[in-house]
């Protein structure tokens, strides 16, 4: 996989990044149904447009993973289902110590793959809170990762 940062957010590559965004969701927010999918999409790509810094993860010329950061935290990953557990989240988020010194992450407690991703990447929960961020009844966790 190929990681870079996207310097021009063209409207072709942002709907390209939103599929994924769908797709991984579908794969991994079982908790949230359909309408809650189809609502949450017509914001994505204000928030892909907006992060301070968009990585995306391209195999073949094609994007298959991506990653936002605003200042130490990554806002948002999320991998294409078939290329889940091939290493591609690992190569984003070693992408982003590296280049952005990241601690922070936020995860829905309802999704405990990606809660043991970042576990297992160096990250530990510091705060957990009952509603979303939009208020809504799913619970997340807050997790840092101490600096080497």
């Amino acid at each position: 996989m190929i990681i870079s940062e996207v310097k021009d957010r063209n409207e072709s590559l942002i709907n390209e990044l939103v599929d994924v965004w769908e797709r991984s969701v579908k794969a991994t927010h079982l908790f949230l149904s359909a309408a809650e999918i189809a609502l949450i999409k017509t914001y994505v790509p204000q928030a892909l447009d907006g992060v301070a810094h968009l990585m995306v993860g391209e195999i073949d010329g094609k994007p298959v993973a991506f990653m936002g950061i605003e200042e130490n935290k990554i806002e948002m990953l999320f991998i294409e289902p078939e290329q889940r557990g091939k290493g591609l989240g690992r190569q984003l988020v070693e992408y982003a110590f590296a280049n952005f010194n990241v601690t922070e992450v936020c995860v829905n407690e309802q999704n405990p793959q990606a809660h043991g991703f970042y576990e297992r990447m160096g990250f530990a929960v510091y705060k957990r809170t009952s509603l979303d961020e939009q208020g809504q009844p799913y619970p997340l966790l807050y997790l840092h990762r101490a600096q080497d």
